[in-house]
C-alpha cells in the first residue's frame, strides 16, 4: 500500500514542514479523478439531418451504426432543437437556452443585445468545463461555430475557441461549413492543412474518425481508468454534400419515385416503429414544393441523383462513426459509454427549389441553369462540386412534419435523438415519447454520472441550468415528462410548447408562397405595428396529442388557450433574453461589431504562414485592388503560386507557370478570365510582380455580376499583360481560405495543388483602393450559407 498522502488542491497542507526534510513529511495536492466506473460520454452531432432521414427514425438512408446505438438504447421521438446550427450547439454544450447564451442565430449575424451578441458568457459553463475538473478528458472533433467570426483567425483571441471553453484537444473547423475534400482545419489553436489530398483518398468524415480514434486510444493506453467526454460534430450532412461516387451509387434508383412518395413511405415506417401514433396524419403539402409528378424526366433524374449523393454522404459519415464505436468495443469501453446522437436542426432548404451543383452561384445571385446542373450530374459530390439538393428533399427529410431548418414549425425544431448506455440502463431498443430539448443533454449527463453542476468555473459564478434530466426515462417508459414548457424563436419565427399544446407564429409567413402575397420575405423586419397585428391574428394553435404534425390549426376553437400560450411566450422571452424581437436579417448583417484589429486597406502575407479564413481575407469584390509579390527568381526560372484564394467553385490565383506571370479569375466555376505576361518577362533575380484590377463599370449584383474591369500585370513597374474582365464575382468565392506561396485547397486555376512557388517570396501585399460597392441582401445570402 502506498504511503502517499494527498489533500484537496487549495486545502490545508496535511504534512509536516520542519527545518530539514529529515524533520518533515510530504503531501501532494490530489489530481482530479472521476469516480470508479464513471462512464465515458460521447455526443455525436449531425448537421442539417432531418427527423425522417436516418434509418432508425424511419428514413430511407442507411445508417447501420447509428441504428446499432439505437438498438442498444433509446430513440426519443419528441426531441427538439432551436432550428439553427450555432444556437442548438450552444444549447447542447451549456444546458441553457440559446438566447441565454447570446446565440440567437449564427455567430456571423450577432447584434449588440445580450441574447444576440454571439459572445457566449462564461457564467454559462460548457460541459467540458464541468467534467474536466471531475476527472475527465475532453475532446472536440469537427464543427465548432460557437466563437465570434471576428475572432476565428490565427490572431485570436482564443478564449472562445474549444480549448478556451474546457476542451483539452480540438481537431476540426471553426466556421459553419467547410469543403469536405479541402477543409479549413484547426488543430487545437493552430490552423493546419489536410494530411492528404482527395486524389490520395482524403475526406473529412474519415479524417475526423481517424482523429477521434487516436485521441481515445492515446488517453486509454496512458490512463485506462480515466473516462472521456467527446463532442464529435461531423460536417455531414451540411452542404456541400461531398462524397465519393461509389457511396452515392449505392442508392442508384432508390429515390426515383420522388419526395412525395418518400414522405408516404417514411410515415408508414415511423408509425410501425412506434415513433408516431397510428392515426397521425402527414403534414399538408407545402406550396413551395412542386409535385414530383409535374417535373420533367430530366428534372426527376437530376433531383433523384442529388438525393442519392446526400444519402451516400450520410451513410459514409455513419460508416466512419462506426469505426469509433468498434474501437470503443475493442478496448472494452463501449458498454460504459453514454452516447447521445442528435441533429442540430431540421433538413436544409438552402439549395433552393432546384438545388445546385455549385451553391456559390446561389449565394452570389447567379441564376442557376438547369442545363448546366444536369450536365454536371455525374460530378455531384466530387471534388469539383459544391452541391446542395433541391428543397423538396428537405421537406421530405423532415417527414412527418411541416417546413424545415430556420423555421420553428416542427420540421425545423424536431430532430432525431438516440441515447444509449448499456452499462447504466437495462432498456434496449425502445422509444420514448417524453418532451425533450437539446438543453436537457447536459443535465442528463451530470445526473447520470453523479456530478453536480459547479457553482463556479475558473472563479466565475455560474447561472442555473435551464434544461432537465432525462435520466428518469432510461428504464421507465411511462415516467411523466419533466420538460413542460419550451419557447422557440428564430429570425422572428416564434412558437411555444406547453403541457401538450403548441402555438406557432410563423414569420414572414407559413411558407414563402403565402408570405410573398403579403409582400414579405425572409428577413422582413417586424415593426411594432406588424408585431401588434401578429399577436392578434398571426398565431396558430395545435394540440400535440391529437395532431403531432401541426396539420389542423384549432386556434378558433380554443381562443383562451391560445391567449394563455402567447402570454407565456412573452414571459419566457423576457426570462431568457429573447427580446428585442428581431425578424430582420439585413440590419443584423450591417451591424458594426468589435474587431480584433483596426480597419485597414493593406494586407501583407508571407509564405509558410497559416491559411487565412475566407471571411478574414481582403474583400476584393467590386473595388479596385492590387496584389504585389516581392520575389527572387533563381537561375533556371521558377514556378508556383504567389497568392490564391477560393477554389474551382470560385476564386483566384496569382501564379507563375511556364515562365509566365499569370492571374486567373474563376467566376463561380462558370467562366475563367485570365491575364498572362509574354515570354521572357521573368528573368533571374529580384522582382516586384504586380497584379492590378481597375473597375470599368458598375456591378449588377441582383443578376449575379460584380464590376467589370481592366486586369493588368506588371514586372518591376513595366506593363507585361492586360485583359478586360467582363464581370467578376459579386460577393463570395468558394469558402476556402487564402494562402501565400502555395494553393492549399481546390485549385482555381489549372495546376495540381499545392503548386508551391519554387523561388523565394519575401512578402505578398494586397492593397485595396477605391470605394467598395456592396449589397446587403447579397451579403446576407452568403452568411446564411454558413449555418
Amino acid at each position: 500500500m502506498s504511503d502517499l498522502v494527498e489533500y484537496p488542491p487549495g486545502g490545508e497542507f496535511p504534512g509536516k514542514i520542519g527545518r530539514t526534510v529529515h524533520e518533515s513529511s510530504p503531501a501532494w495536492p490530489a489530481p482530479a479523478r472521476a469516480a470508479d466506473g464513471a462512464p465515458n460520454v460521447l455526443f455525436f452531432v449531425l448537421d442539417d439531418v432531418g427527423y425522417g432521414q436516418l434509418g432508425c427514425f424511419g428514413g430511407l438512408i442507411d445508417t447501420p451504426n447509428i441504428d446499432r446505438v439505437a438498438a442498444a438504447g433509446l430513440r426519443y421521438a419528441n426531441m427538439h432543437t432551436t432550428a439553427l446550427c450555432s444556437p442548438t450547439r450552444a444549447s447542447i454544450l451549456t444546458g441553457r437556452n440559446h438566447h441565454s447564451s447570446g446565440v440567437a442565430c449564427i455567430m456571423e449575424l450577432a447584434t449588440g443585445y445580450p441574447g444576440y451578441d454571439g459572445r457566449m458568457p462564461f457564467e454559462n459553463g460548457m460541459l467540458p468545463e464541468m467534467l474536466v475538473p471531475a476527472g475527465y478528458n475532453a475532446f472536440c472533433l469537427g464543427k465548432w461555430h460557437l466563437s465570434p467570426s471576428e475572432e476565428n483567425t490565427a490572431a485570436g483571441p482564443f478564449h472562445r475557441w474549444p480549448l478556451g471553453r474546457g476542451f483539452e484537444r480540438f481537431y476540426g473547423f471553426l466556421g459553419g461549413e467547410t469543403n469536405q475534400w479541402y477543409p479549413d482545419l484547426t488543430l487545437d489553436n493552430s490552423p493546419m492543412r489536410a494530411p492528404r489530398s482527395p486524389e490520395e483518398g482524403y475526406h473529412l468524415s474519415e479524417d475526423l474518425a481517424d482523429q477521434a480514434i487516436r485521441l481515445v486510444l492515446d488517453a486509454h493506453v496512458n490512463a485506462p481508468e480515466k473516462p472521456f467526454f467527446m463532442y464529435y460534430a461531423t460536417g455531414c450532412g451540411h452542404a456541400p454534400h461531398h462524397v465519393a461516387k461509389e457511396w452515392a451509387d449505392r442508392y442508384r434508383g432508390r429515390f426515383d419515385d420522388g419526395w412525395d412518395a418518400y414522405r408516404e413511405t417514411v410515415l408508414a415506417r415511423q408509425k410501425k416503429m412506434g415513433l408516431l401514433p397510428a392515426d397521425a396524419q402527414l403534414s399538408p403539402r407545402d406550396p413551395d414544393v412542386p409535385e414530383w409528378s409535374t417535373l420533367s424526366a430530366d428534372e426527376r433524374r437530376l433531383y433523384a441523383r442529388m438525393m442519392e449523393v446526400y444519402a451516400g454522404f450520410v451513410t459514409h459519415a455513419d460508416h466512419h462513426f462506426g469505426r469509433l464505436l468498434d474501437t470503443l468495443e475493442q478496448i472494452g469501453e463501449l458498454d460504459n459509454t453514454l452516447i447521445m446522437i442528435i441533429s442540430d436542426n431540421g433538413a436544409s432548404a438552402e439549395g433552393g427549389a432546384t438545388g445546385s451543383f455549385n451553391e456559390m452561384r446561389f449565394f452570389n445571385m447567379v441564376a442557376e441553369s438547369f442545363e448546366d446542373n444536369l450536365a454536371h450530374i455525374d460530378d455531384l459530390g466530387g471534388p469539383t462540386s459544391y452541391n446542395h439538393y433541391a428543397w423538396g428533399w428537405a421537406w421530405a427529410g423532415d417527414t412527418p412534419f411541416r417546413r424545415w431548418k430556420r423555421e420553428t414549425y416542427r420540421g425545423g425544431t424536431t430532430d432525431p435523438f438516440v441515447l444509449a448506455w448499456p452499462a447504466g440502463m437495462t432498456t434496449r431498443g425502445e422509444v420514448r415519447t417524453q418532451y425533450a430539448h437539446a438543453i436537457d443533454m447536459v443535465p442528463t449527463v451530470l445526473d447520470a454520472i453523479g456530478v453536480r453542476p459547479p457553482e463556479r468555473i475558473r472563479g466565475v459564478p455560474q447561472t442555473p441550468l435551464e434544461g432537465v434530466s432525462l435520466a428518469s426515462t432510461f428504464d421507465a417508459a411511462g415516467t411523466p415528462a419533466q420538460h413542460v414548457t419550451q419557447y422557440f424563436e428564430m429570425f422572428g419565427h416564434r412558437s411555444i410548447y406547453h403541457d401538450g399544446w403548441r402555438a406557432v407564429c410563423p414569420w414572414p409567413g407559413p411558407d414563402f408562397t403565402t408570405a410573398s402575397r403579403s409582400g414579405r420575405s425572409f428577413g422582413s423586419p417586424i415593426t411594432p405595428e406588424v408585431l401588434e397585428d401578429l399577436d392578434r391574428t398571426g398565431w396558430e394553435l395545435y394540440r400535440m396529442r391529437d395532431d403531432p404534425t401541426e396539420s389542423r390549426d384549432v386556434a378558433a376553437d380554443h381562443p383562451q388557450i391560445l391567449r394563455d400560450l402567447v402570454a407565456r411566450w412573452w414571459a419566457e422571452a423576457a426570462k431568457y433574453k429573447v427580446l428585442p424581437l428581431d425578424g430582420s436579417a439585413q440590419a443584423r448583417l450591417a451591424t458594426e461589431r468589435p474587431q480584433t484589429s483596426k480597419p485597414r486597406t493593406r494586407f501583407v502575407y508571407y509564405p509558410g504562414g497559416s491559411v487565412v479564413p475566407a471571411f478574414a481575407a481582403p474583400p476584393v469584390y467590386n473595388r479596385a485592388y492590387s496584389i504585389e509579390a516581392d520575389v527572387e527568381i533563381p537561375a533556371g526560372g521558377a514556378e508556383g503560386v504567389l497568392l490564391a484564394q477560393g477554389g474551382d467553385a470560385g476564386g483566384y490565383s496569382f501564379y507563375v507557370k511556364d515562365g509566365r506571370l499569370n492571374f486567373l479569375y474563376n467566376y463561380v466555376g462558370l467562366d475563367h478570365f485570365e491575364v498572362s505576361s509574354e515570354d521572357g518577362a521573368l528573368t533571374e533575380g529580384h522582382h516586384l510582380l504586380r497584379y492590378e484590377f481597375e473597375p470599368t463599370g458598375d456591378p449588377d449584383i441582383p443578376h449575379g455580376k460584380g464590376v467589370p474591369g481592366r486586369a493588368q500585370l506588371y514586372v518591376d513597374g513595366a506593363l507585361v499583360g492586360a485583359a478586360e474582365f467582363p464581370y467578376t464575382t459579386p460577393l463570395l468565392f468558394e469558402l476556402e481560405g487564402l494562402s501565400c506561396g502555395s494553393d492549399f485547397g481546390a485549385p482555381a486555376a489549372e495546376y495540381t495543388p499545392p503548386f508551391a512557388f519554387t523561388g523565394t517570396i519575401h512578402q505578398v501585399a494586397v492593397d485595396l483602393a477605391g470605394e467598395l460597392i456592396s449589397d446587403d441582401e447579397a451579403d446576407l445570402r452568403v452568411l446564411m450559407a454558413r449555418d
